[in-house]
């Protein structure tokens, strides 16, 4: 319930400006005199100090002035001494606005900024606008209208020409920040103020580039969790890696991987500057989950079918009426209305007709969305159809979108739907677009929700096996894992490979085929040769002895003189899958900068770079999270029942994927892979191929550092006994809590609830729930203990039922050395130890995370809290700030 580390930059109560000397205008860098105009032109709601760095005066004077945030806009040799100033008058923050400082002045004033406990908007910066607190603290033009939405922007010119396009579009905003380079506030950081900013409803972004993966991510999925988030990404170009030694990673590109990491984190990706706004407004309006269906109503046949045409190419579906219904509603429509596919009321439709139909489509369980399209005709009035549409839009509850077509005659018609808070479009694509947006949100929220943790419940795989055959490879200075090696890391990992023997010479290859039984499969084994098809490396179908030996000499031959400097180990020698109506899919690993592994799932064989079909996800996976992957590729349409062949077994196919998942997680050495062809039928899936690229992986502490995702952290369960008999489960929190962690606040006595929220609240609100809820694990740990009892029904009937009965937490404070605390027991359990072991539990994390010291607040009018503290070995000092308050801390020394 603490203010965001950040009100003092995006919140100040007082500002310090530091823009030159007050009666030497012309001395004044451009950016400062247009801060200062643009700071003066509206009256700030707090108090504002115009500093010059060369006054004089005595420390005594200085240290009389206090401000939350300093704005320094002076010359480059002049920004360290204000910024030192801002450090000696106690600022939180500061904000740099000024051009032209290089990377190691900006990295000396990040360390002073640090040295002083100042967190550093800038250099290089725009700056920000907060238009209720009536502050301009930029160089971006004039302050914006007031709003809900958020605009952070990692390019200056883009953020002026935003505002510029949003005052004539009555666009308004709660925050715009411009971070420019060189920010040691980062976009990380913003976004994780915005998510907790209740002026803030959806935000926008429009991003470059990141530097930190784990960071970007875990702010990215907070604020995707607490309201909308639309990204424009700039840089859409083929990233293919031609450097790369596997198929997988020459076909994926890095705007791929970022693609996936948004999707990911449950935000929206739009292509293009136009869509950013109505993407922004649409998700806004309609904060609900919603399907792909959606429905067209129009009155001209063309409009409608470009609007479904291009549905189609987006992957939504046409919503279509059931027979019932559209008989039912036909009578009440023109004559000439057409009800099978698209409703299309005919040229003669009123806005009584438009109305009916709205009706009768927002009560269809199959539609997801509404989209109206109106044409021009003679004798129609537009402006009536779209009053009738406006007046009856409170009864949908459906996401409705509309189209008026043409220029002319449709502005007012427009404006009546705008004024409605109906989205409005001028062509029939941008309105499917704007759908395709509000789909595409909520099936990335629902990914958003899933935290798989990095082991699944499948047979527990040989990791420490697979390390020692890592290490094995790396120690001889290899990279490139050999057939064998790799089919043996997957077999570590029970993921069913063909049985592979490696044969010297002819006379081996034909004792191995005779023992496999033909027909058997020749594959040339080499370090250095990455795709064995391109150098007549591979031979299938061998049916003899005799065939087995010619194929062998020939292949070496052909081999040694298409790549003379290869290294030949032998030809290995395996049976040939007999799976005869199987599919080839091929499930890859790629390593991205900066988002690290991606598991990659599309067709397989050797035309896969030709047919380029790639799905992608961050790991870890689950099932949910494996089954949406597959849907997502081409392929997928050919695992069904497809040509006479029965369905393939998709579970099968899921375990591969998550078997994959497993290898990542555990394996930070591994940088590419392919396993491919992956052969699959309706009896089960076999890895045919494979070729793996490990390298040596960065030391570290932090187990799974190489993720960009943290996986749900399974391994800190425990049982522990109550103290006067029973026991409990002490876990980290999962999203599938939440209403369980309602039910328990609501549960706890006044005292209690308002011991730990300092509020009368009686239970959280939705936002605050999901927060607590869906947590990053990196960054913070919630632990919950629950205790299952026996529940007896009003039918007399016992089940039983798990309940919470107490939550410790913390959060990483901005310094990333500490972190501070929360403790809530249930009333019914209070002095029977869980107090004590859920603080010395999130404790434990805290030491794991290499968290130095622990801190927290504790009101001084609960004596238990206090006691308990003590007991535990925290030091208890007043807090300066408040005396209502006890400051507890306790040194955490690593292990």
């Amino acid at each position: 319930m603490d203010k965001h580390f950040l009100s003092s930059l995006f919140s100040p109560a007082s500002i310090a400006v530091f823009a030159g000397k007050p009666e030497a205008p012309e001395t004044h860098t451009p950016q400062a005199r247009v801060l200062h105009q643009a700071i003066t032109a509206q009256q700030f709601t707090g108090k504002l100090i115009f500093l010059d760095i060369h006054a004089s005066g005595t420390l005594a004077d200085l240290a009389a002035v206090n401000a939350d945030l300093a704005i320094i806009a002076l010359p480059a040799s002049e920004v360290a001494s204000a910024l030192e100033i801002a450090g000696r008058i106690k600022c939180r923050s500061a904000l740099v606005i000024s051009s032209g400082i290089d990377a190691a002045l900006a990295t000396e004033l990040h360390k002073m900024a640090t040295r002083d406990g100042i967190h550093l908007l800038g250099p290089n910066s725009l700056g920000f606008q907060r238009p209720h607190l009536q502050l301009n603290a930029s160089v971006a033009g004039e302050i914006a209208s007031q709003g809900p939405l958020a605009l952070v922007s990692q390019s200056g010119a883009l953020t002026a020409s935003i505002l510029d396009w949003a005052k004539k579009n009555a666009v308004g905003f709660s925050t715009v920040v411009s971070l420019g380079p060189n920010t040691a506030v980062d976009i990380a950081q913003v976004l994780d103020f915005l998510a907790s900013d209740a002026k803030t409803h959806s935000i926008v972004i429009y991003i470059e580039g990141i530097t930190h993966a784990r960071r970007f991510m875990s702010a990215l999925r907070a604020a995707a969790n607490a309201k909308p988030v639309v990204v424009l990404k700039a840089g859409r170009r083929a990233a293919s890696n031609q450097a790369a030694l596997t198929h997988s990673g020459t076909i994926v590109g890095s705007d791929d991987v970022f693609d996936a990491a948004l999707r990911r984190a449950g935000a929206v990706r739009v292509r293009a500057f136009v869509a950013l706004f109505s993407a922004a407004k649409c998700l806004a309006s309609r904060y609900k989950p919603v399907g792909r269906r959606l429905a067209i109503i129009t009155n001209g046949g063309g409009p409608g079918v470009l609007a479904a045409d291009w549905a189609s190419e987006i992957n939504l579906d046409l919503g279509r009426l059931t027979p019932a219904q559209a008989h039912a509603l036909a009578p009440q429509l023109p004559p000439l209305a057409t009800l099978t596919d698209l409703i299309d009321l005919s040229e003669e439709a009123g806005p009584e007709h438009f109305r009916l139909a709205i009706e009768t489509v927002s009560k269809a369980p199959q539609i997801d969305g509404i989209l109206v399209i109106y044409s021009p005709k003679m004798g129609s009035d537009g402006d009536a159809v779209a009053r009738a549409i406006a007046d009856f839009n409170r009864h949908v509850s459906k996401p409705l979108l509309t189209c008026w077509m043409g220029d002319a005659t449709v502005g007012d018609a427009r404006k009546t739907l705008n004024d409605a808070a109906i989205p409005s479009f001028r062509t029939p694509e941008a309105a499917v677009g704007a759908f395709g947006n509000i789909a595409s949100f909520y099936q990335n929220q629902q990914l958003l929700q899933q935290t798989p943790p990095p082991l699944s419940d499948l047979t527990k795989p040989d990791v420490e096996g697979a390390r020692l055959l890592i290490e094995s490879v790396l120690a001889e200075r290899r990279k490139v894992l050999t057939e064998m090696e790799s089919k043996a890391l997957l077999a570590a990992f029970h993921i069913p490979v063909t049985k592979t023997i490696l044969a010297r010479s002819a006379n081996e290859a034909i004792m191995i085929a005779t023992q496999l039984g033909f027909p058997v499969a020749l594959k040339i084994d080499s370090p250095d040769i990455s795709h064995k098809s391109d150098v007549h490396g591979v031979a299938l179908n061998i049916l003899n002895a005799t065939s087995v030996r010619d194929t062998y000499l020939d292949m070496i031959q052909a081999v040694t003189k298409l790549q003379p400097h290869a290294r030949i180990n032998g030809v290995t020698i395996q049976n040939m899958a007999n799976l005869k109506r199987g599919r080839e899919v091929c499930v890859g690993l790629v390593t991205d900068e900066p988002f690290g592994p991606v598991i990659t799932f599309g067709a397989g064989g050797t035309m896969i770079e030709l047919i380029n079909d790639r799905a992608m996800e961050l790991p870890p996976l689950n099932q949910f999270l494996a089954r949406r992957l597959i849907e997502r590729s081409r392929v997928a349409e050919t695992l069904g029942v497809w040509r006479g062949a029965p369905a393939v077994n998709m579970e099968a196919l899921e375990q591969i994927l998550l078997r994959v998942s497993e290898m990542v997680c555990e394996l930070p050495q591994l940088r590419e892979m392919d396993i491919n062809p992956i052969i699959v039928d309706e009896s089960g899936a076999l890895a045919v191929d494979a070729r793996i690229v490990v390298d040596n992986a960065a030391p570290s502490m932090r187990q799974y550092n190489h993720l960009a995702i943290l996986p749900y952290p399974s391994q800190h369960e425990q049982l522990c006994p109550l103290a006067d008999g029973g026991e409990y489960i002490v876990r980290p929190v999962h999203p599938d809590d939440a209403s369980m962690l309602q039910d328990f606040v609501r549960s706890l006595s006044p005292e209690s609830r308002y011991f730990r929220f300092v509020s009368s609240m009686q239970e959280l609100p939705a936002t605050m729930l999901s927060r607590f809820t869906l947590i990053d694990y990196d960054r913070e740990m919630a632990l919950v203990a629950l205790i299952t009892e026996d529940v007896t029904d009003a039918q007399g009937q016992t089940t039983e039922a798990t309940r919470i009965i107490g939550v410790s937490r913390y959060i990483t404070n901005p310094d990333r050395a500490s972190c501070e605390f929360s403790l809530v027991v249930a009333d019914e359990f209070k002095g029977r130890g869980l107090g004590s072991r859920l603080m010395l539990s999130i404790m434990d994390f805290a030491r794991e995370k290499g968290l130095t010291e622990i801190e927290g607040l504790v009101l001084a009018n609960n004596p238990n809290m206090l006691k308990l503290m003590r007991g535990l070995g925290f030091v208890v000092k007043s807090f300066p700030e408040d005396p209502n308050f006890k400051l507890v801390t306790h040194q955490l020394q690593l292990v």
